[in-house]
C-alpha cells in the first residue's frame, strides 16, 4: 500500500483531535466532535472544511478556449472572467471521467478544479488532447483550498477579509491580498449553503485557517459531514454517483450540456440506459453503495450513495435504475443484512438550504 499524501493542514487536524480516514489517497479528517453535530452547524452557523486534496491545473495560451472547450463539457462561450461553471470531463463512450469547475481567469486563461483521486490522470488526459502551444501546469500542490460554508459565512468573511462582498454572485470569484499573499474567493459551495471557497498558496494554509478558527461563528468539519450535506442537496460524489460506466445524461444533467462545441465524449450522450434516482427511506437504517434496488422481485438498479438525512429525520439515498423503471414509485432496496421500502422522491431531498441567497 503505497504512503497516503497529507495537506498542509494534516498536523493541524491531528493535533485538535480530527479522527483521520484514507480517502482517495490521501490521510483525511472525517470528523471532530462528530459527523451530525458538524452537520447542523453547517446548516445553521458556518463551518470550515479543509479541502486541500482537490487538484488545480491552471492552462493558458493563444487559443484556450478553444482547445479547452473540445476536452469539457462547459459552455466556455458564454462563460466571461470572473466566473466559473461546473462541468465534466468525459471518455470517448461518454462516460464521466471526472466532474469539475472551470474558473474563467482571463480570455485564454483558466484554473481547472478536478477530484483529489483524479489528479494525475485527468492532467495526463487532458494534455494529451490539447495542442503543444498551450501551457497546462498542475498546481494541486501549490495551492491548498479551504471551503468556509454555513448561512453565517459571509458575515465571517466580511469579518476577515473586509469588502463589499455582496456583489459576488453564485459561481463568480474574485482575487483578493490578505496577510502578505494571493487569495482567490468564489462561490459555488458542496452543501446547499451560502458559503465560499478560499484558493491559496499550499504553505500559507494554516495562517487563514487559524484566522477562520477565531471567529465565534466558525467550527471545523469533516468529511462526513461534507457527505451527507451534499447528499441531501442531491449533489453527486465521484467514483458513487458519476463514473465512467454513466453519462451525465444518465445522471440528470443534460441540462446543463449547452457547449456547441464537439468535446470529447458528445456523441455518446445520446443512449440513456440509467437514470439517477432519488430515493426515500423512512426511519434511520440507510442503504449503503452498491445495495441493490428490486422493483417487485425484479432487480433494476444499484444504490450509489445513501445515507441518513439529518436535516430531515429520515434516509435518503441516489440510485442509477434502469430507464424504462424509473418513474416507479415505490422500490425495495437490498443489501447484506438488510431490506429496506423505498418511495422515489425528487431531487435535491432538502430544499432549505441558503446557497443561491442573495448577498443584500
Amino acid at each position: 500500500m503505497s504512503e497516503l499524501l497529507t495537506t498542509p493542514l494534516h498536523a493541524w487536524h491531528k493535533n485538535n483531535g480530527a479522527r483521520m480516514v484514507p480517502f482517495a489517497g490521501w490521510d483525511m479528517p472525517v470528523q471532530y466532535v462528530g459527523i451530525l453535530e458538524e452537520h447542523k452547524h453547517t446548516r445553521t452557523h458556518a463551518s470550515i472544511f479543509d479541502i486541500s486534496h482537490m487538484g488545480e491545473f491552471l492552462l493558458e495560451g493563444h487559443g484556450a478556449t478553444e482547445a479547452l472547450a473540445t476536452v469539457v463539457t462547459h459552455n466556455l462561450a458564454t462563460l466571461a472572467p470572473g466566473k466559473c461553471r461546473y462541468g465534466f470531463l468525459l471518455n470517448e463512450k461518454g462516460g464521466v471521467l471526472d466532474d469539475l469547475i472551470v474558473y474563467r481567469l482571463d480570455t485564454e486563461k483558466y484554473m481547472l478544479v478536478v477530484n483529489g483521486a483524479c489528479i494525475d490522470s485527468d492532467f495526463a488526459w487532458i494534455k494529451s488532447h490539447l495542442p503543444a502551444n498551450l501551457t497546462l501546469v498542475n498546481q494541486s500542490f501549490d495551492i491548498a483550498k479551504i471551503d468556509l460554508q454555513g448561512p453565517e459565512s459571509f458575515d465571517v468573511l466580511a469579518r476577515i477579509m473586509p469588502a463589499d462582498w455582496t456583489s459576488l454572485g453564485y459561481f463568480g470569484f474574485r482575487e483578493v491580498d490578505f496577510e502578505g499573499f494571493k487569495v482567490i474567493v468564489s462561490r459555488t459551495g458542496y452543501t446547499g449553503e451560502l458559503g465560499c471557497e478560499f484558493y491559496l498558496p499550499w504553505d500559507k494554509a494554516e495562517v487563514l485557517w487559524e484566522k477562520l478558527m477565531a471567529d465565534d461563528a466558525v467550527r471545523p468539519a469533516g468529511l462526513g459531514a461534507r457527505d451527507t450535506l451534499r447528499l441531501e442537496v442531491g449533489l453527486p460524489l465521484y467514483g458513487q454517483d458519476l463514473d465512467t460506466d454513466h453519462t451525465p445524461m444518465e445522471a440528470g444533467y443534460g441540462g446543463m450540456l449547452k457547449s456547441e462545441a464537439e468535446y470529447i465524449g458528445k456523441s455518446g450522450l445520446g443512449s440513456v440506459r440509467e437514470k439517477l434516482i432519488g430515493l426515500r427511506i423512512d426511519g434511520r437504517r440507510s442503504a449503503r453503495h452498491y445495495d441493490e434496488v428490486y422493483a417487485g422481485e425484479e432487480k433494476v438498479g444499484t444504490v450509489t450513495s445513501g445515507s441518513i438525512a439529518p436535516s430531515l429525520g429520515y434516509c435518503v439515498a441516489m440510485a442509477f435504475v434502469r430507464a424504462d423503471m424509473a418513474d416507479t414509485e415505490s422500490f425495495t432496496i437490498k443489501g447484506p443484512r438488510t431490506t429496506l421500502e423505498a418511495v422515489h422522491v425528487d431531487m435535491p431531498f432538502y430544499t432549505s438550504g441558503t446557497a443561491r441567497r442573495k448577498l443584500v
